[in-house]
């Protein structure tokens, strides 16, 4: 028997019983699914639940009761699929069409399967999305920089993906929401409990306008390890992660390393140098985190070849239009004060013909006057040159 993309029912039962089991990311879990398969790893636990068998290898004899004793806790894997049935939640494994190819990136530490909430395809999500993630406790610029990041992602048709929390990933989810986009919440419980709590309308929006995604079945809690292996989830979902407002302590930066450590693009948006909060993402930035400031600069880098952002300049001067030979003339005249053809024939490098030439050239443009046998800058042009009335 056989489920939904071709997973054998017994496969996805062994998958989903695992989920109650082990923690997420654990690495020896990861290798006996390599070694053993999921059924076969899930029959042993529940033998020894039975004291019919053997530890499987690779893991401590304390670690192997609390994994047994979990065993003997949990309840059948049919009775979680059901009640998540009944929530509007799937359980997408490995080999599901809907699975997403790049969490096999991580490795033995890849999701035993994640719980998905809401309609889309989460592997056709993933293929264009970026993840914004943040500080909890941010400043007013910090959730400013979240919601235009998470608004001109989504407006340019990317994929936000963010954990949910208080801050700047509330910002990031609002912001695509508010653009009547595309956005995915990666939570560390169950996905049919908000958490925070506080967020529980914010969830639920997303649920409704994108997806909710976690490797915790129906009704878990979150852990301060949760959180933290959550972020490997999000890094390895997404082309991309983008940090906005980070302390040197903070699992944003977390998930900027999986980013790294995937091969993913790491970049942050720099903020004031005397910011504590911006500190881990200006630590980030002086490695191999790429400085971005707007979605557009986040899509150049992520994005297909030919998705570039504008090119960011000043404003065009009308002296900026100049040819090159009236420029030198222009540049040999002082802030204040007369030069003669001279000397203003000397200072550009040419004879006193071609400055004359070039004078009156620059009379009619308006940027030189004529006094006597002397010239000089107009009063308009030297407003340009020098608009706060300094002189060098």
């Amino acid at each position: 028997m056989t489920g939904a993309g071709g997973v054998p029912e017994q496969v996805r039962l062994a998958r989903a019983r695992l989920t109650r089991i082990v923690e997420p990311g654990w690495e020896p879990a990861g290798r006996w699914l390599r070694e053993f398969g999921a059924v076969e790893t899930a029959r042993r636990i529940d033998a020894a639940a039975e004291g019919d068998d053997e530890p499987l290898p690779g893991v401590r004899a304390e670690r192997w009761a609390g994994l047994v004793g979990r065993a003997r806790e949990a309840p059948p894997p049919e009775r979680d699929l059901t009640r998540a049935e009944g929530c509007g939640v799937r359980f997408v494994c490995p080999g599901d069409a809907e699975w997403p190819g790049q969490l096999d990136d991580l490795g033995d530490v890849r999701p035993l399967g994640l719980w998905v909430r809401g309609g889309p395809s989460l592997r056709m999500w993933a293929l264009r999305s970026v993840a914004v993630v943040g500080a909890r406790a941010c400043t007013d610029y910090g959730v400013r920089m979240g919601a235009s990041l998470g608004a001109g992602l989504a407006e340019r048709g990317w994929v936000v993906v963010s954990g949910g929390a208080y801050g700047v990933d509330a910002a990031a989810h609002r912001g695509a929401l508010g653009a009547t986009g595309a956005t995915v919440a990666v939570l560390a419980c169950g996905v049919d409990r908000a958490y925070p709590r506080g967020h529980a309308q914010l969830i639920d929006r997303v649920a409704e306008q994108g997806l909710v995604v976690g490797e915790l079945p129906p009704g878990d809690h979150p852990t301060p390890s949760r959180f933290i292996l959550r972020n490997r989830v999000i890094a390895a979902l997404t082309r991309g992660t983008v940090v906005v407002e980070a302390a040197y302590r903070s699992g944003a930066l977390g998930t900027a390393r999986w980013a790294q450590r995937l091969g993913r693009h790491a970049m942050g948006i720099p903020g004031p140098v005397t910011s504590s909060v911006s500190a881990g993402v200006h630590e980030l930035l002086r490695k191999e985190g790429v400085l971005v400031t707007d979605a557009a600069e986040v899509v150049e880098l992520v994005g297909e070849m030919g998705e570039l952002a504008p090119e960011r300049r000043g404003p065009v001067l009308s002296r900026d239009l100049l040819a090159p030979d009236a420029a030198r003339v222009l540049a040999a005249l002082p802030a204040r004060g007369t030069r003669t053809v001279g000397e203003l024939a000397r200072g550009a490098g040419a004879t006193e013909d071609e400055a004359i030439g070039r004078l009156y050239e620059l009379r009619s443009l308006g940027f030189v006057e004529r006094h006597g046998d002397g010239w000089q800058l107009t009063r308009q042009e030297f407003g340009s040159v020098f608009p706060e009335g300094g002189v060098p």
